[in-house]
């Protein structure tokens, strides 16, 4: 049994980690921070794509920095609308809310 914990750790270790991966959103989640993201950058919206929904960019936070993301297509939910990715300002701290689909 002890022979294989350590190959098992690994294992589950690197699963996780390809799932995470795999699913990985544009920033973390729960990021609390003081300094303020910048100003949102202006975009051209391509023409609208059928069958997509345009994800506006967003300033990510990556440790020390807010680093912009552009916008994206996505593809649509039916009964669905995107809620784009922002930062709002709570208790001094800036928090992450990340985009997400709503009904």
């Amino acid at each position: 049994m002890r022979d294989r914990l350590p190959a098992f750790l690994i294992s589950l270790c690197l699963s996780v980690g390809a799932m995470l991966a795999c699913g990985a959103a544009p920033a973390a989640v729960g990021i609390d921070i003081q300094v303020a993201p910048p100003a949102p950058m202006v975009e051209v919206v391509p023409a609208p794509r059928p069958g997509f929904v345009w994800a506006p960019g967003f300033w990510e936070w990556r440790g020390t920095a807010h680093v912009w993301v552009p916008g994206r297509w996505i593809a649509a939910r039916p009964g669905f609308y995107w809620v784009p990715d922002r930062w709002v300002l709570r208790g001094g701290y800036w928090h992450y809310h990340p985009g997400h689909w709503a009904r």
